[in-house]
């Protein structure tokens, strides 16, 4: 009976010890805690941070150097209403001047860029945004402009095209699809590119500018025409879908019923400055924005995702001439 006695009791001081080195652990746990990169730790071991999207299409070439901040006047369009659901991207204002690149010139092939070899390449004028929120015809043309030698700023090129504003950009889901009437953007702009995220034109519409510039320009629909284009030295303006993601196709209706082809919510407008076998290389001056904080100024994009994002665009694409 004594020998059990004498167990339990060693027994407890066991426990005792266990316990009090329990809660001394805690203790020194929770005093660790109070040292930052102690707790940084812990976090990270906890709620790890995600991490950064890219945009699995992009890839960077050539960084673009910016020059200093210039303003942009804002124009005072006609109001509208938007629905309240939207693939479009906020407002990025511009922030730079353009990098004036070397004169466009005939391509030797092939050319390489940063380790990468390509058939044809034109390197292109640059800037961090668009001017408004739904300009990107307007900030594609600037490109070209710049490129060439045209000192123009984006509100110059807006007031050089024409702009039908009989009927302001609204949507129509029908049992064929999604309807937007509209007007006429073979001839002009449509819409309010401050806001209405329908806003839009199409290369036809945007061929003035560039014949205010004495500039040839022809239309380009197919990929035989577009490499033919870019290796002799020309930039090709076209509509496409940001970051040549997926799109709800929908048909623009015209005041007199002609309809086109285009895409919902996603509609966009970009420069083609190079290509090769595997890829072509677009300037995009939308720049990061809340849809893709990764987005670079400049990406290659797969033929195969190129080609169907620039068909649901009907294939629109102009090829511009340098002087």
């Amino acid at each position: 009976m004594g020998n059990l006695v004498g167990c339990l009791l060693r027994g407890t001081d066991v426990l005792k010890r266990i316990l009090i080195l329990v809660i001394g652990l805690g203790v020194l746990v929770a005093l660790s805690l109070l040292y930052p990169p102690m707790r940084q730790a812990v976090r990270s071991i906890v709620r790890p941070e995600p991490p950064p999207q890219i945009t699995p299409l992009a890839m960077v070439v050539p960084p673009t150097r910016t020059a200093s901040p210039t303003p942009t006047l804002t124009p005072t369009p006609s109001p509208t209403t938007v629905p309240a659901t939207h693939a479009a991207t906020p407002t990025v204002e511009p922030t730079a001047t353009p990098t004036l690149p070397p004169t466009a010139t005939l391509t030797p092939s092939p050319v390489v860029i940063n380790g990468r070899s390509y058939d044809a390449y034109i390197p292109a004028a640059s800037k961090e945004g668009q001017a408004y929120q739904y300009s990107c015809e307007f900030d594609a043309a600037w490109v070209i402009l710049q490129t060439y030698g045209f000192d123009v700023d984006v509100d110059t090129i807006i007031g050089l095209m024409e702009h039908d504003t009989s009927i302001e950009p609204y949507i129509e889901e029908t049992r064929q699809g999604f309807l937007i009437h509209g007007g006429d953007i073979r001839r002009a702009f449509s819409g309010d590119y401050t806001k209405n995220f329908l806003a839009r034109s199409t290369g036809e519409a945007i061929r003035p500018v560039f014949e205010h510039y004495d500039l040839a320009t022809k239309p380009v629909r197919d990929r035989a025409a577009l490499e033919e284009a870019l290796r002799a030295g020309e930039l090709v303006w076209m509509k496409t879908t940001v970051d040549f993601k997926p799109w709800r196709p929908a048909t623009w209706l015209m005041p007199d019923g002609s309809t086109h082809q285009t895409v919902l919510g996603n509609d966009h407008a970009v420069v083609v400055i190079g290509y090769n076998a595997e890829s072509v290389v677009i300037r995009d001056v939308l720049g990061p924005t809340s849809s893709n904080w990764q987005r670079p100024y400049e990406y290659e994009v797969d033929w195969p995702t190129f080609m169907a994002s620039w068909g649901a665009q009907d294939y629109d694409a102009l090829a511009v001439s340098p002087p």
